[in-house]
């Protein structure tokens, strides 16, 4: 199902739309009005101000329709010299590698519990616990080894797309169509209420599509003693291990908040759609991430400027899902075009693209194996397609779920994967 930028749900069976009037932040006139940044400074204007603002900056003999021809004429100039560079394919240059032996992965753990479509999960850093998140408004967190449900929390809205775990396992985050982002403390009491030590961190005007912690907070360990005392007292008391989190919102915009103050350190704003997917830089001390959205484009930032650093638009539909390489030199993304590829940062531009004829469902989430060698992709055909990266052939299937695929990850140590799909279920791969 394809959305317009004002739609506020993507994976959803409903459509809502967020229908914006009332008075102009400039001629305060009540009109229907468009979300304007300056400064990362958000002004609701009406078109007609929009339109007078964008001439007066004008010089003689521009216009509008003439500055829109010189930026795409740059644009095309800049894709040329892109492609100057394009000496060699990918494949090409791995036909010496020798190929993959027989792969053999199956499902040995299926985690049942959620009464509606799983959406999003993640694995703790301990490589043994996930959290999921689902359409029926719960949020679990799992014993991977058990199958055991170890904490669950209702949510107060239905399609909780984004859930992450805190590096230093204290916490998790989650968040959907409540357009918030909650962090809740884990604890080891029995019978706890979760609920009542909720923190809202961080409030878009659209729904909150994902969530990560930054990569800093796994500098942050905690003892068990510590991590009680300081969840035995209030829901106000500071969050250890938890400094920072990233957001991604139908909003079009990503932020930075600081996870204690809920305070707002840095928006991100370009893409020109819902914004779908965001990854962190695999690097402790990495100051980028990537996202994807509606508007087809892969969008690479910089977290201390809020500045767009590369952009990438070669996919033809909506960008489902992006994961950085382990080496944090690439990114793949995975798209409704029935795509995934892999773009280079160093070379600035796309190195690979992973199709067949045969695939003509979207790729709603993508992730590599430890190597790198690996790359696995969750399609709405039900399936998950093991791609090999540096040749670009597929070289597994595997099958199981019985509704789409809608979220994937790797574990830590690179030893399985878990997939979450539409069927309610989400099964761990080895």
């Amino acid at each position: 199902m394809k959305h317009s930028p004002s739609l506020t749900a993507k994976m959803c069976d409903q459509t809502f739309l967020a229908n914006v009037f009332g008075p102009c932040d400039y001629c305060y006139d009540e009109r229907p009005l468009q979300e304007v940044y300056r400064k990362s400074e958000k002004f609701n204007y009406c078109s007609l101000c929009v339109e007078m603002m964008a001439n007066q900056g004008l010089q003689e003999n521009e216009t509008l329709a003439s500055l829109k021809n010189e930026a795409e004429s740059l644009k095309g100039k800049l894709e040329e010299e892109r492609a100057k560079l394009h000496d060699v394919e990918l494949h090409q240059v791995a036909e010496r590698v020798e190929a993959l032996g027989q792969f053999v992965m199956k499902t040995r753990r299926t985690l049942k519990g959620h009464g509606n479509k799983v959406l999003c999960m993640d694995w703790c850093k301990d490589k043994r616990r996930i959290v999921s998140s689902s359409q029926d408004g719960k949020v679990i967190v799992w014993d991977a080894f058990t199958t055991n449900k170890e904490h669950a929390v209702t949510m107060p809205c239905t399609w909780v797309m984004a859930c992450a775990y805190a590096p230093s396992g204290c916490a998790i985050a989650c968040g959907g169509l409540d357009n918030k982002c909650s962090v809740y403390p884990l604890t080891f009491e029995k019978n706890e209420n979760m609920a009542a030590k909720k923190k809202s961190v961080a409030m878009h005007t659209n729904y909150l599509s994902a969530c990560s912690f930054t990569n800093s907070d796994m500098q942050a360990s905690i003892s068990h003693e510590f991590y009680e005392a300081a969840f035995c007292g209030s829901a106000e008391e500071p969050l250890p291990g938890m400094r920072k989190i990233l957001t991604a919102s139908g909003d079009s915009t990503c932020a930075l908040w600081d996870v204690e103050s809920g305070q707002l350190l840095q928006s991100f704003h370009g893409h020109g759609a819902d914004v779908l997917c965001l990854d962190l830089a695999p690097s402790e001390t990495g100051n980028t991430f990537v996202s994807g959205g509606c508007d087809k484009k892969a969008m690479v930032w910089d977290m201390r400027t809020g500045q767009c650093i590369q952009s990438f638009e070669t996919h033809d539909s909506d960008v489902n899902s992006v994961r950085y390489y382990p080496s944090g030199d690439a990114f793949a993304s995975g798209s409704d075009d029935a795509t995934c590829r892999l773009y280079d940062l160093r070379a600035d531009r796309e190195v690979a693209i992973y199709s067949k004829e045969s695939i003509i469902f979207g790729a709603s989430s993508v992730d590599f194996s430890l190597s790198g060698r690996l790359l696995f992709a969750g399609y709405n055909d039900y399936t998950i397609n093991v791609w090999d990266v540096l040749k670009g052939s597929r070289v597994s299937i595997l099958f199981g779920h019985e509704n789409r695929v809608s979220t994937l990850r790797v574990s830590c140590d690179g030893t399985a994967f878990c997939s979450g799909s539409w069927d309610h279920t989400l099964r761990i791969w080895a």
